[in-house]
């Protein structure tokens, strides 16, 4: 019956195809428009294309030592798993790439609706690309190793597809974030503070390169790191359904793939929702966006209730599949409260006082912000612990990432209605059209904060549930894992101290490519005569060049770094001491992934708030003093926060991988 969950997968890739050829038979505008989507588009996939070289540096070699200490099969399953994470960013960031000057050209032609309709198709195909490529490698890996091989080499291959995933998405979300944020950061620093001159205007050299990060940092580099917790949450899931013989509970293994693929399905069903109201105008943006992924969540929750009775004969590992999709859901509303309410006019209101006192309350609102998502997540473990055991921590994690393909939609739809934007100023469209893809984009930035906690939430119940899979596997026993011991105890404040390290090196490599963005901004303004009034152009290559040297450059170490950290820990305290840095990690950067991604988020939409005309408006006092605090943020949400989601799986399936092999 696995064979109906890969055709789901299937089904799913075909809708995807569908909309990518309702996108690219769409109006794309005028040759200006055209021209200005061809550089962020070329730029985008240079960039990528010289990552994934760099990436390969590192993969292969890893690639041939897991084939050395366990298994050339698994060695295998790592190729496809990094494989289809490459797939999902190169598919998901074509077709933003493409759909931007859609976007554009259907705000100024046809209105919002059509508008929302072109950049949540955009948006949609990452989501579904995402979900059905994860369930086709896991449930085509289940299939054809399950009763050619032991159980327990059956758990580390599909173990070795997540790593693969996991490994993909590292570098892609580092060297995105890098990337992204580094030419934000040079383009709002010169051209709106220093220069005066509009967001996403021509005669700014960053301008392109700012929008090439929209596409590197939020559209590939998101899609992998969720592309990994998804991957993740169901892998730990499948190696804790074992019996006491160590074989596949097939009861147990059925309820995970079929509650994965009915997720899929559910999600198709909002995806086709969501472009219905908006292509018939019949439902505001944001309303509309909100009930596709209500509707699949809905779906999924009464599916997998039905799932749980039928095939388990009880309700409760839904209660723990049901938990982990509230809990995501929850912890999404606390974001979004914290990004676009009244926080968000509060560091409005304190940026009177100047960049200092902003940047006091954007620090505080972040930390606030972390209380709650931290207190709903301790819920959901202790919830799903009590409803089915260990194993419902890891169902949990699958619960919350069923509707994957809804929710990565809505998320990714934000960059490529930010693209639209600055096409529509790029290329000198009437007032109308940017204020509708302003619109969107307001919407897209609230889509991206809950996108944000959303995968954070994750990331904690899915790295939680690798930590299970781990202390099974290794067979660390409760009595030993005591942090009175003093190897856990170490072990548990090392861990704590690795988000720390990770996000100090990504800031850094944001601030010393951005120094690099600055001085190449400033120097084209000094030297190109006429660049300022608008009667020479800039040269937008260089800085997209200067960007992307500097974010492949500074996202090597850091990468290298994490992968390292498990052996090491292992061979210097122990197994039981590796189980505290990885609890000590997971628990630590939650609470700076949160943090990070809030603060960040509200910085932006205060100074957002001041730009539609809240106090002084733009060019004021206030509006520079809410620039700098959300060129502050930038790093931390969009660099840094997101990556530490990464970082804290990584850790604990390279431990889930390789550990059991060398003990």
């Amino acid at each position: 019956m696995e064979l109906l969950v890969l055709g789901i997968g299937l089904l799913g890739l075909l809708v995807a195809a569908l909309l990518v050829f309702l996108v690219r038979k769409s109006d794309p505008g005028d040759s200006v428009m055209v021209g200005i989507s061809n550089a962020i588009r070329q730029g985008a996939f240079a960039f990528l294309t010289k990552e994934y070289q760099y990436m390969l540096l590192v993969a292969i070699p890893f690639a041939i030592l897991i084939g050395f200490v366990i298994s050339p099969y698994v060695t295998l399953s790592f190729s496809v798993g990094a494989l289809f994470s490459v797939l999902a960013g190169f598919v998901g960031m074509n077709v933003a790439t493409l759909a931007n000057t859609r976007t554009t050209q259907a705000a100024k032609t046809r209105g919002e609706g059509r508008a929302l309709d072109m950049a949540f198709s955009g948006g949609a195909v990452m989501g579904l690309v995402v979900s059905s490529l994860g369930i086709i490698g896991i449930t085509a890996l289940f299939l054809v190793f399950r009763n050619t091989l032991h159980s327990s080499e059956t758990a580390s291959i599909l173990v070795g597809f997540s790593v693969g995933a996991s490994f993909v998405a590292l570098f892609a979300r580092v060297g995105g974030g890098i990337y992204t944020k580094a030419a934000d950061v040079g383009a709002d620093l010169v051209g709106k503070v220093e220069a005066g001159i509009p967001e996403d205007d021509p005669r700014n050299p960053a301008v392109i390169a700012d929008n090439v990060g929209d596409n590197v940092g939020d559209i590939a580099g998101m899609g992998a790191d969720l592309y990994e917790s998804y991957v993740g949450a169901i892998v730990s899931a499948l190696v804790l359904a074992t019996l006491a013989d160590g074989t596949f509970d097939t009861s147990k293994t059925s309820f995970i793939l079929y509650s994965v693929g009915s997720g899929l399905l559910a999600s198709i069903i909002g995806v086709v929702i969501v472009k219905f109201g908006a292509r018939f105008g019949k439902l505001k943006p944001a309303f509309g966006l909100q009930l596709g992924t209500i509707v699949a969540s809905i779906l999924s929750i009464a599916v997998q209730f039905f799932l749980s009775v039928r095939i388990l004969g009880s309700y409760m590992p839904f209660l723990a599949t049901a938990g982990g999709l509230v809990a995501g859901i929850l912890v999404g509303a606390v974001t979004t409260y914290y990004t676009s309410s009244k926080p968000v006019r509060m560091i409005a209101e304190q940026s009177k006082g100047g960049p200092a006192t902003n940047i006091i309350a954007g620090f505080g609102v972040g930390m606030e912000s972390s209380v709650l998502p931290l207190v709903i997540i301790a819920a959901a473990l202790v919830g799903a612990f009590y409803a089915n055991g260990i194993f419902g921590v890891a169902l949990a994690g699958v619960g919350m990432l069923t509707t994957l393909g809804a929710t990565l939609a809505v998320d990714a739809y934000g960059p490529i209605a930010d693209n639209a934007g600055g096409i529509a100023q790029m290329s000198g469209q009437d007032p109308s059209v940017r204020e509708i893809t302003d619109t969107l984009d307001s919407l897209g930035n609230t889509t991206a904060a809950m996108g944000k906690g959303f995968a954070i939430c994750s990331a904690a119940l899915t790295a939680l549930a690798l930590f299970v899979a781990y202390s099974q596997q290794v067979g660390l026993k409760a009595e030993l894992f005591n942090l009175l011991d003093p190897g856990v105890l170490a072990g548990a404040f090392i861990g704590i101290a690795m988000p720390a390290l990770f996000s100090a090196l990504t800031i850094r490599a944001v601030g010393s490519t951005a120094n690099l963005v600055v001085e190449e901004v400033r120097r084209q303004f000094r030297e190109i005569v006429g660049l300022l009034a608008g009667k020479a152009e800039p040269d937008y290559k260089k800085t997209v060049s200067i960007a992307t040297s500097g974010a492949l450059r500074n996202m090597v170490l850091p990468a290298v770094l994490m992968v390292a950290i498990p052996f090491v820990s292992f061979f210097l305290l122990g197994k039981e001491g590796l189980g505290g840095v990885l609890v000590g990690s997971t628990l630590s950067g939650t609470l700076l992934a949160i943090f990070m991604a809030n603060s960040g988020g509200a910085w932006d939409n205060a100074k957002k708030l001041v730009e539609t005309g809240y106090l002084d408006g733009k060019g004021s006092f206030v509006h520079k003093a809410t620039v700098v605090g959300d060129t502050v943020g930038d790093p931390l949400k969009d660099t840094a926060g997101p990556s530490i989601n990464i970082l804290i799986k990584l850790m604990a399936v390279i431990s889930l991988l390789f550990i059991p092999f060398l003990l």
